[in-house]
């Protein structure tokens, strides 16, 4: 289980933080002078070099965000250039794309961020330009609306790229694109020209993704751990009823994949702040609020809680906490992770978003005075901390990725196994390179008083 070093502050972190930039730097100008675009969109590292991955293209607004987030934390208006201009040739189709439950993780990561320098005055932006970026992500979120299976009257999804049957965990996060995309003042026109509240289906869809695909350890869960999540949640569309959990990447529908559980730690997290600062003032129903606000913050604590109980004491995880060979490892919750060991790969992309799910919880239950927030905020410097340091950061510049040590896909077995090595590891993925940067970012701002927190929804208007 995770224990966390007391005396870490986001300002004893500054050095480490301004360390990675410097090396984010490097890897950002290889990609972009060096990277044949022609090939798709980077995924992963194979011998320290980003190659593609054919699955969809949910990647890409990552590798231009990342460019926007070196320039927010570092004036370096180079990588402004390459963000906002590779951000208007080569995302419009992600704005569009009809296929995919990935518009929160591609428009958000660089329309948002532009947007939201625009709107913190340190971008100079025509309205015309402003106004660009606004449609796009009103449009990106209609567009990921309008991608909905209705199980019931009160239960309804974003369905996967799976299809209409296909709930996944991953999605509570792309969710945000559809709060922005209300708080813009956008809805979905369906049939007839009826309205659909963007915010009403993503709310509908977190109700239904905690029903389904998080474990409570009551009622249909009352045999299992409480926290728990499951990758997919799989439904009968003749009668709308659940039949199974399941999984793509992680070892089965009944053990959790860990980076599917970061995601739910974070979009609780991230949901939490949104309803508190923007939704609460909204025209959205009070009660529904209220209950949404319940929901999301039990199940918030419960998966954080899973996390820390089921992660290493240095706080990276291993790939799925029902990992087949995790027994030969011993006690291995009770040390540190062993990315370089004989049996299961760990899996640091997952503890880079999960990092920045137990920051933001700790902030909102320190804004509730609730004396757990210290618990949650110091083990999420705790494993800021130890990304920010090898043998995690990777300072090469012959290897193109960030984060060492992160898995895509171990069930089809897509990651580079060296020469010398049984199980994968020493490489990089395109998400976790971004959320090691927004993580970075989050607390680089955590650590200056004078700057707004980082937040999905700062590209509203104040």
């Amino acid at each position: 289980m995770i224990i966390p070093e007391p005396t870490v502050t986001p300002e004893s972190l500054l050095p480490a933080i301004r360390r990675m930039w410097e090396a984010s730097a490097a890897k950002l100008e290889s990609l972009e002078n060096d990277y044949d675009k022609s090939q798709g969109t980077p995924v992963f590292t194979i011998g320290g070099r980003y190659t593609t991955r054919g699955w969809t293209e949910w990647t890409e607004g990552f590798v231009y965000g990342s460019s926007v987030l070196q320039y927010d934390a570092t004036d370096d208006a180079a990588f402004l250039k390459i963000g906002r201009e590779n951000t208007v040739d080569r995302m419009a189709t992600h704005v569009s794309h009809v296929g995919v439950h990935d518009h929160g993780f591609n428009n958000l990561s660089t329309y948002g961020n532009l947007l939201r320098l625009c709107r913190e005055n340190r971008i100079q932006a025509s309205d015309w330009e402003i106004r660009f970026y606004e449609l796009a992500l009103k449009t990106s979120a209609a567009v990921q609306a309008s991608r909905w299976t209705q199980l019931s009257p009160s239960e309804g999804y974003v369905y996967s790229f799976n299809g209409p049957h296909s709930l996944f965990i991953d999605t509570i996060r792309s969710c945000r694109i559809l709060m922005v995309g209300h708080a813009l003042g956008h809805v979905l026109m369906g049939e007839g020209d009826q309205p659909i509240s963007l915010a009403g289906r993503a709310l509908t869809h977190i109700r239904t993704t905690d029903k389904y695909n998080v474990y409570h350890g009551t009622d249909r869960d009352h045999y299992d751990v409480p926290g728990r999540t499951a990758h997919e949640a799989v439904f009968n569309l003749n009668d709308g009823s659940f039949r199974c959990p399941s999984s793509q990447q992680g070892f089965s529908g009944l053990t959790t994949w860990t980076r599917g559980l970061s995601w739910a730690m974070l979009g609780y997290a991230e949901q939490l702040e949104f309803l508190r600062d923007v939704l609460a003032s909204s025209n959205v129903d009070s009660s529904e609020l209220q209950n949404a606000e319940s929901m999301m913050l039990e199940s918030a604590r419960q998966t954080c809680d899973f996390y820390l109980a089921n992660s290493p004491t240095c706080g990276i995880p291993y790939w799925d906490t029902g990992a087949p060979q995790l027994h030969r490892l011993g006690d291995y919750l009770n040390q540190p992770a062993d990315p370089f060991n004989q049996w299961e790969p760990v899996d640091s992309s997952a503890a880079a978003i999960a990092a920045q799910g137990l920051l933001r919880l700790g902030d909102v239950l320190q804004r509730r005075g609730d004396d757990d927030a210290a618990k949650y905020r110091q083990a999420g410097l705790h494993v800021t901390a130890n990304l920010l340091q090898e043998p995690y950061l990777s300072t090469s510049n012959d290897h193109q990725g960030l984060l060492l040590h992160s898995i895509y896909h171990q069930p089809r077995g897509w990651d580079e196994v060296a020469e010398g090595q049984s199980i994968a590891n020493g490489q990089s993925c395109m998400w976790g390179d971004y959320h090691l940067r927004e993580l970075a970012l989050y607390v680089q701002r955590l650590a200056d008083d004078t700057l707004t927190d980082y937040t999905f929804y700062g590209c509203l208007p104040s």
